[in-house]
C-alpha cells in the first residue's frame, strides 16, 4: 500500500488514482490540477477534454514566465492561459481510473468530487544535446508524480423556515438589538 498525501479523508467514502514517474511537463500538470481540484468529475472530465480540443484554456498562475495570452483565460478571471494537450492526457486517464475505483468500491460516480490532486516532480530523466565548437549541453526532461482521491460529495439539505429565522435571531449586533427593543416598545 502506497501512502497519499491527504490522510485526513474518509477512506470508506473515496477512490484514489495515482500515476509515477509519468513523462509530462510538471509545470502544466501542476496548473492543469490546479484548474480542476474541487470540481465534480463529470465536469472535470468534460473540462479536460475541451482543453485537448483547444476550446477551454487551462490558467497558468504560478508557472506563467513567457506565457502568451488568451481570451479563454477570462472565465478563471487570469490573461495568461494555455492548452497542455499531453498533460490533460494523463490526469484524464487518472480521472477515469479514480472513477472506476469509485465504481468499484459501490460509490454513487454522478455525485464524485476531485478532493485532493496533487503533483510532485519527479527525478529527471539526462539527455545531451551537442552545441557548436564541441562543446555539449543537459537536455533534460521533467517528469512528474501525479495523485488524486474523489470522495463523494455531502447532500446539500436546506434549512427549514425555523432554523432559519433562530439562526438570523443569534446573529444580531447590539445596534440591531436596540432598534428592536425600540420598535417593540413604540407598537406597545
Amino acid at each position: 500500500m502506497v501512502r497519499y498525501a491527504a490522510t485526513h479523508l474518509e477512506p470508506a467514502k473515496s477512490a484514489r488514482a495515482r500515476g509515477s514517474y509519468l513523462r509530462t511537463s510538471f509545470k502544466n500538470t501542476r496548473e492543469t490540477a490546479q484548474a480542476i481540484n474541487g470540481w465534480k468529475v463529470t465536469r472535470a472530465v468534460t473540462f479536460l477534454e475541451n482543453v485537448m480540443e483547444k476550446k477551454e484554456a487551462v490558467p497558468m498562475r504560478r508557472y506563467a514566465g513567457s506565457t502568451g495570452r488568451t481570451a479563454q483565460g477570462k472565465q478563471f478571471g487570469v490573461s495568461k492561459a494555455r492548452w497542455p494537450v499531453k498533460s490533460a492526457e494523463f490526469l484524464l486517464s487518472l480521472l477515469k481510473n479514480a472513477e472506476a475505483n469509485a465504481d468499484t468500491k459501490g460509490l454513487d460516480t454522478s455525485n464524485l468530487i476531485v478532493k485532493h490532486i496533487q503533483v510532485n516532480q519527479a527525478p529527471k530523466q539526462r539527455r545531451r544535446t551537442y552545441r557548436a565548437h564541441g562543446r555539449i549541453n543537459p537536455y533534460m526532461s521533467n517528469p512528474c508524480h501525479i495523485e488524486l482521491i474523489l470522495t463523494e460529495g455531502e447532500e446539500v439539505v436546506a434549512k427549514s423556515a425555523q432554523v432559519a429565522d433562530r439562526d438570523q435571531q443569534k446573529h444580531l449586533t447590539s445596534r440591531q438589538r436596540a432598534q428592536r427593543v425600540r420598535r417593540a416598545i413604540t407598537n406597545a
